[in-house]
């Protein structure tokens, strides 16, 4: 179990190598194109549409065919992404290339994940699930650093180039690493598992918990390096650098998230989510209040968004039928990536409403709308925990008739 959670984590941090490139650059790209922190964020949004276009066929395909050749063909897409977004003039090119990147990732993090929940079992698989989601974290902190510090010697194109060997190295190691496993039944009834899948409340909890989770978390990674050039503009290194740093903390948010988290899930992720919400309206608050200020509150934040993301993910496979398993999974990636589209480009129309990116008061309703986010979170989970007790307290009543 530990050999296998290890491959598919480190093939996960390399298929990232691209991925955040251009949040990284995005104060570069943004100069060079003339961009409004709209357009800003909807090239920043075309990953997610491309993750959302393409995860509902790709994830539930693993409940067909092997997800390894799923895995395999999507860092493909990952590596040709990267190279077309080096080749782009503007901003069309850079909308389309980022829409094959995140069609991409949808081939690779869920089915990798689909991967892991079929080759480990027991009591361990929840906490391998948990450093598996971590990895996520780690691969955006590659991509942020090796991006600033590649495009502070060799210009930005050469950064999106370097991004495409990751997800060349991942294909190579998965195929090497993991033997292949019999492909699952071709005569699955898609639409069976589909339906099975929505009507079920327990997976609804998880996936709009998820949808809030990711809209949060994605619009503050979006803008972050831009939100540092703003509030940390006297710090001694790269706001990439900074970002990279900021975002290792993911991974321990999210493990420490899920071991807090065991037995009463969605309760704690709505305290999380509470918190979060907090935080967020915080650090908007603090953007005039110098460097250090700033850097704590980030960390901190950062630490409560990812809390959630193990815990959310887990309970998802846990309460999601074995054989419905990846189209589960493909209806809770494409909501929660519907959110991690919305979320950067409501992020960037919420600054030019408040004044632009050199505004203060932009800053702060940027970050408080990603806080009432949160707080529509909490009560969708609510909702859903009480569904879910209903459905409990029934059951129990028909078993003792």
């Amino acid at each position: 179990m530990v050999y296998v959670a290890a491959v598919l984590c480190i093939a996960e941090i390399l298929t990232m190598t691209g991925v955040a490139t251009y949040a990284a650059l995005l104060p570069v790209l943004r100069a060079e194109w003339n961009a409004t922190n709209t357009l800003a964020g909807v090239i920043s949004g075309a990953f997610f549409a491309g993750y959302m276009a393409a995860v509902p066929v790709l994830v539930s395909l693993t409940d067909r065919m092997a997800a390894r050749r799923v895995y395999v063909g999507a860092c493909a897409a990952l590596t040709i992404g990267a190279i077309g977004f080096a080749s782009a003039h503007g901003p069309v090119g850079a909308i389309l290339a980022q829409a094959l990147l995140g069609a991409g990732l949808a081939g690779t993090y869920m089915p990798g994940l689909k991967e892991l929940s079929e080759r480990t079992s027991g009591p361990r698989q929840g906490r391998a699930i948990a450093f598996y989601t971590s990895s996520f974290g780690l691969g955006t902190s590659l991509s942020l650093w090796l991006a600033g510090a590649i495009h502070s010697h060799l210009g930005w194109r050469a950064a999106f180039l370097a991004g495409a060997a990751g997800p060349m190295l991942a294909a190579a190691l998965v195929l090497a690493a993991l033997p292949a496993r019999r492909a699952a039944d071709p005569a699955s009834s898609r639409r069976g598992l589909f339906r099975l899948v929505l009507r079920d409340r327990r997976i609804a909890g998880y996936v709009m918990g998820y949808a809030a989770h990711n809209c949060e978390l994605f619009a503050f990674r979006s803008w972050l390096v831009v939100f540092l050039g703003f509030a940390a503009a006297g710090a001694r290194i790269s706001h990439p650098t900074i970002a990279a740093l900021v975002n290792l903390l993911g991974p321990l948010g999210s493990i420490s998230g899920n071991e807090i988290a065991a037995g009463r899930r969605l309760r704690t992720v709505r305290v999380i989510m509470g918190a979060a919400a907090v935080l967020a309206c915080a650090t908007g608050l603090a953007a005039r209040s110098g460097t250090g200020t700033v850097l704590a509150v980030i960390c901190v934040y950062m630490l409560a968004i990812t809390s959630d993301s193990a815990a959310l993910t887990a309970g998802l496979i846990e309460v999601s039928p074995p054989e419905a398993r990846g189209t589960a999974m493909a209806v809770y990636s494409f909501f929660g990536f519907a959110g991690a589209f919305i979320g950067p480009i409501v992020f960037g129309a919420l600054l030019d409403a408040g004044g632009g990116a050199a505004s203060h008061r932009a800053w702060m309703l940027a970050f408080a709308g990603v806080a009432l986010v949160s707080i529509a979170g909490i009560v969708a989970l609510g909702q859903e925990s009480r569904n879910a007790t209903i459905g409990s307290t029934r059951m129990a009543r028909r078993a003792g008739r």
